[in-house]
């Protein structure tokens, strides 16, 4: 089976269509209260394997575009949103893509990587397309506190922790700007389940210590 319909099979069956209604709303809720605070209005912004283009869709941003292997992204995508299907890991040389952005977004994506050494590449692709003084965005499970259900999912590869993703980035040349080893729970399948709870869930970051399963990263390429 190829990849892209692998993909697409894959993802149909893990959300239905009424799943995927309360995934939008719920990022509308996550962007409103806590993401667009890390991204200016101005910027030009893309999105690496956001699916169906929840986070894209929704964030204020003078340019967006996202690069993912579902072929059905572009069905998802606004009208302002450049959707490139293509796999990162098979672009050679980062330096080849002449696009550059002032915030990159990556959400639940490491996870699904088969090594150590994809991983670096993603990284280094993002610190190459990422202008002077720009930001990569990550929420990621945190393997040190999601150990019993991160591979629940079939296509959950790669155990990462909020340490490992952190010296990773300094060696890359990135600086840590934020660090949240807890934040999010584990799963939109799991607590908070509408967008009331989700928006009182991000006022009361002590809520996190006891539920987050996911970490927030917010890294910069240096001006210099």
């Amino acid at each position: 089976m190829k990849t892209d319909t692998y993909l697409k099979k894959l993802y149909a069956n893990r959300f239905d269509s009424r799943q995927m209604q309360a995934k939008v709303a719920l990022w509308k809720v996550l962007i409103g209260e806590f993401l667009q605070d890390y991204v200016p209005p101005e910027s030009a912004v893309l999105d690496i394997g956001g699916g169906y283009c929840e986070f894209i869709n929704q964030i204020m941003a003078e340019k967006k575009c996202l690069i993912d292997l579902n072929p059905d992204s572009k069905l998802f995508a606004n009208p302002d949103v450049k959707v490139l299907n293509f796999d990162v890991l098979s672009f050679g040389n980062s330096l080849a893509f002449t696009e550059h952005f002032d915030r990159i977004f990556i959400s639940n994506f490491f996870e699904h990587l088969s090594s150590k050494e994809e991983l670096i590449q993603i990284i280094s692709f993002c610190f190459d397309a990422l202008k002077p003084g720009g930001s990569l965005l990550v929420i990621q499970p945190n393997f040190k506190y999601s150990f019993k259900e991160y591979y629940d999912f079939i296509d959950h590869q790669l155990p990462i922790t909020h340490l490992s993703l952190q010296e990773l980035l300094q060696t890359v040349g990135f600086e840590i700007d934020l660090i949240i080893p807890r934040f999010l729970p584990f799963s939109t399948k799991g607590r908070p389940a509408s967008p009331l709870l989700l928006k009182v869930y991000l006022k009361l970051p002590l809520l996190w210590r006891f539920l987050g399963g996911q970490m927030f990263v917010k890294a910069s390429k240096p001006n210099n």
